[in-house]
């Protein structure tokens, strides 16, 4: 494991240091902790836009599409434990 300085301003390594406290950790627990929640949570953000932008090509390539309210039906139908029919995908026109 590697070391690494950080320069906290005063009121926040206060905080740091209360909030560590009440959950029982060490300051630097917390910040090892916190520090590996947003790293987490960014790199999950980044897989979402990268595929969000695929599937944009994906759509724009083919001129097809699902309507929102097709597909909102077919996964409600999923989460009630039935076995709705997928919905077809449809010839589209993209704006000028």
């Amino acid at each position: 494991m590697s070391a690494t300085s950080l320069k906290l301003p005063d009121d926040l390594k206060r905080r740091i240091a209360r909030l560590a406290a009440s959950s029982g950790q060490t300051p630097h627990a917390f910040m090892v902790d916190a520090l590996a929640r947003e790293a987490e949570r960014s790199e999950l953000r980044q897989r979402f836009a990268a595929e969000a932008a695929e599937s944009e090509r994906e759509a724009l390539g083919s001129g097809k599409a699902h309507s929102l309210a097709a597909t909102f039906e077919y996964l409600a139908g999923r989460v009630a434990g039935k076995n709705p029919r997928r919905p077809r995908a449809r010839s589209w026109r993209a704006s000028k």
